[in-house]
């Protein structure tokens, strides 16, 4: 052990018996000799305090990081970092500042210096890092479409509605997000998933798929159907709502099959009800269900034939209300319903629909006049003479869309080929058309984003992408789908690198209905509600929870995030906004009185509700981070160390027990009292001390999001210290700790939002970008416009850098 170590040897050894065992004192005073310093960057840059800043380490940091010290399974090592030097260390570095911005080190109960002198150390270490910083400006790589983003260019190619999820397998996902150009590989499979994908899609969009198909649509087990479903019509309760591309006019047959217990018995005892099927709002068929389908003797819930026309089209199975019994009797009926089974004496339980089948069509005919032939036959020939012209005119507009560049007339000739061959061997226009169509939407420059590197650049060099390029980047970005004719227009002009037609565009496609998709891929990413589908939570200790409320905590945080964005509020308002959207459902598992009906709205959350504020209070994400059977602090006190301040905690040692479980006969605990061992082990505190409070502070919510002021019968205590000394006493405190690491917070977005619109992960290579755009934003509260602007504009979103091996 060197003499630096063994200065310090002694206070590790106090430090950590301070840690792990017993009730944790207040946090210790900063010794009186700790250098106080100026936080500015100026400052720091007239006169460089080396000496001091490496004492300020020696005094606080290496009694724990260093090879035997308690913070040796995390690889930091600070006692022989030579500080003097730090640009030569950047990896290390950006670790350190890190941990500083996120309030982690020196964590509670260590002594820490003031915050003005750990502030100081982080701006130095900034300044010291970005000045000597080097242009980090990687290529995403080959980018393949994934399922997200190949359904919505189907839809803006071709205003046709596919679901990729059916043809094409799930995609791996890396940095926190699926649509990062490393993990979208590709396979022999894989791509005879695409092929097979190009066939069909064409066929449907043509309106040629005249064979008769079947099509089943489960509704999950756990749905609740007694009341009224959002966009099934007024005065219906229950059924599914079901979004369908009919592949051509004809006939189609569906086939409803109730909900079924025990011994494939149809479930429900009220009598009389009357089940609807509608066809974009209109009923085409009215069930009786008692003896069409309750009953085994019946038609087995089968309609007759019904003429529909090819397209989309809304289908609803859905109960009409005709009766409202009130649930009066002393079994109360539980909130998920199929916990009530109509077979138990004493509840009552309405039939519910379990499955619906669409088959057809019957007497099948090409489809015309649907959405997705007017978006591609922009002309039709009158005879066999105008069919080359005509087959031109739609091929260049169909490769200039589905490229994202105009067409060339090499593009057109190979394309023609197809045509006249497909023309032939179909026997009409619309099938040489087809088989064109089914040749670009299996061609590479479909499949996949690419951006060709300038051949007069040398390797290592950065190169502006081109306009098209561009046009690409940003389309995937805020819309997960391809370009549309004005951005590809600007592009081609040359325009769209220009500052302000740049950010005129961004604003017009943050205002289209299609920048949906980033709502909904972002916040499902990272924040994880995509995580909602596979939460179950144990049905005999949250028997209300079921398929509408984990709906309703996904819509919940879709429309928070994106009035955030509509607004251009602060993104900092994501952690203290007063208000939230809520349904009837939603409003009663909160506690929101006088909220009624399927539809969501914005309600404002008064101090009764104040447990709601912002993300920390949204029942989606308290879930996700639960276990089935209980709460998870652990699960929570990580989730928000890495979601709000980006930093993750290393998992636990091989061996260690982490299961939680009571034992049998042992007497109920409150989970804190059953966490503690995780303080009193000093292989476990040393993590468990930096994130498990934050998770003990959001005990008072259950599970599934619930408030709740008991635990296993006793009262529940959820206070606690975080890293930096600050009480926690709950939710509230917990907020505020975050909002005053708002700059750290705003920090992560930026992060992640980098990272999902270059399709690749931001490595410490990245930092002194972010703290540009972090900083830049700060000087407009953080509007979401700014961060969003600051990416966009940011050398690493409009530039490439040469790689080597292009140059030979």
């Amino acid at each position: 052990m060197n003499s630096r170590l063994l200065a310090v040897a002694a206070v590790a050894a106090s430090a950590l018996c301070a840690c792990t065992g017993g009730e944790p004192p207040e946090p210790a005073a900063p010794a009186a000799e700790t250098p106080t310093l100026a936080a500015s960057t100026a400052s720091v840059q007239a006169e460089p305090p080396v000496a001091e800043y490496r004492a300020l380490l020696d005094q606080y940091c290496v009694i724990c990081h260093f090879p035997q010290g308690a913070a040796q399974q995390t690889g930091l090592f600070l006692d022989e970092l030579d500080i003097a030097s730090l640009p030569d260390h950047p990896e290390t570095t950006e670790t350190i500042i890190r941990k500083l911005r996120a309030g982690l080190m020196p964590p509670y109960p260590f002594p820490r210096p003031e915050p003005e002198t750990l502030d100081g150390l982080a701006v130095w270490m900034e300044t010291e890092i970005d000045s000597n910083a080097e242009t980090h400006l990687p290529a995403p790589g080959l980018h393949r479409l994934n399922r997200t983003e190949y359904t919505n260019a189907i839809r803006d190619l071709l205003a046709l509605n596919v679901d990729a999820t059916s043809f094409l397998p799930p995609d791996d996902s890396s940095h926190g997000f699926d649509n990062m150009a490393g993990t979208l590989t590709t396979s022999p499979a894989l791509m005879a998933a695409y092929l097979s994908a190009a066939g069909k899609t064409a066929r449907l969009a043509i309106g040629t798929e005249t064979a008769p198909t079947l099509a089943v649509f489960d509704v999950p087990h756990d749905t609740s159907q007694n009341t009224h479903i959002e966009g099934l019509p007024f005065g219906t309760r229950g059924g599914m709502l079901i979004e369908h591309e009919f592949p051509a006019d004809g006939e189609y047959v569906f086939t409803v099959k109730g909900m079924t217990g025990y011994f494939t018995r149809v479930l429900g005892n009220v009598g009389g009800e009357q089940l609807e099927v509608t066809i974009d709002g209109a009923r085409v068929y009215l069930y009786d269900w008692d003896s069409e389908i309750g009953n085994t003797e019946g038609n087995g819930g089968r309609t007759p034939p019904i003429p529909i026309t090819a397209g989309f089209h809304k289908v609803g199975v859905t109960f009409i209300v005709t009766s409202d019994l009130p649930d009066t009797g002393l079994n109360k009926s539980f909130v998920r319903t199929m916990n009530s089974p109509g077979a138990i004496s004493g509840y009552t339980f309405y039939p519910h629909v379990g499955q619906v089948f669409i088959e057809g069509p019957f007497n099948g005919r090409p489809a015309s006049g649907t959405q997705s032939r007017e978006k591609i036959f922009e002309c039709y020939p009158e005879s066999t003479g105008e069919e080359g012209e005509c087959a031109r005119q739609i091929i260049s507009t169909l490769l200039g869309r589905a490229f994202r560049r105009p067409a060339t007339d090499a593009d057109l000739e190979m394309m023609m080929d197809f045509f006249l061959t497909g023309r032939e061997e179909g026997g009409s226009f619309d099938y040489g058309i087809e088989a064109t169509l089914q040749r670009i939407l299996a061609d590479p420059e479909f499949i996949y984003r690419s951006e060709i590197e300038p051949t007069e650049v040398a390797a290592g060099m950065p190169y502006r992408l081109s306009g098209l390029e561009l046009a690409s980047r940003l389309s995937f970005f805020l819309w997960s789908s391809i370009p549309d004719d004005e951005l590809v227009q600007l592009a081609s002009q040359g325009r769209l690198h220009e500052p302000e037609v740049l950010q005129q565009q961004v604003q017009r496609m943050i205002a289209d209905p299609r920048s949906a998709a980033f709502v909904e891929n972002y916040t499902g990413q990272w924040l994880n509600v995509r995580g909602m589908a596979a939460s179950e939570p144990v049905v005999e200790m949250f028997p209300d929870f079921d398929s509408t409320l984990r709906e309703a905590f996904r819509r919940e945080i879709e429309l928070f995030f994106g009035s955030v964005i509509q607004e251009d509020r602060s993104i900092l308002d994501l952690l203290t906004a007063d208000y939230t959207f809520v349904n009837e459902r939603l409003a009663r598992h909160y506690g929101i009185p006088d909220v009624y009906g399927s539809q969501f709205r914005r309600v404002n959350l008064g101090p009764e509700l104040d447990m709601r504020r912002g993300l920390l209070g949204k029942g989606a994400l308290l879930t996700i981070t639960s276990e089935a059977a209980r709460t998870s602090p652990v699960k929570r006190g990580k989730w928000f160390l890495e979601t709000f301040l980006g930093v993750s905690p290393p998992d636990p040692p091989p061996g260690v027990e982490t299961d939680l479980t009571p034992k049998a006969g042992e007497a109920p605990q409150t989970l804190r009292a059953r966490l503690e061992a995780h303080r009193t082990d000093p292989v476990c505190a040393s993590c468990h001390t930096i994130f498990e409070p934050m998770g003990i502070a959001l005990e008072n919510f259950d599970a599934v999001g619930k408030w709740r002021t008991e635990d296993a019968g006793s009262p529940i205590d959820p206070t606690g210290f975080a890293p930096d000394g600050t009480r926690l006493e709950g939710v509230q405190s917990l907020r505020e700790l975050l909002v005053r690491y708002g700059d750290q917070f705003a920090q992560v977005v930026t992060e992640k939002l980098l990272a999902y619109a270059m399709g690749r992960g931001v490595e410490y290579e990245d930092s002194p970008l972010v703290r540009s755009v972090t900083r830049n934003a700060a000087e407009n509260d953080y509007r979401f416009s700014s961060l969003v602007m600051g990416v966009i504009q940011s050398p690493a979103f409009t530039m490439n850098m040469k790689t080597a091996a292009s140059e030979e």
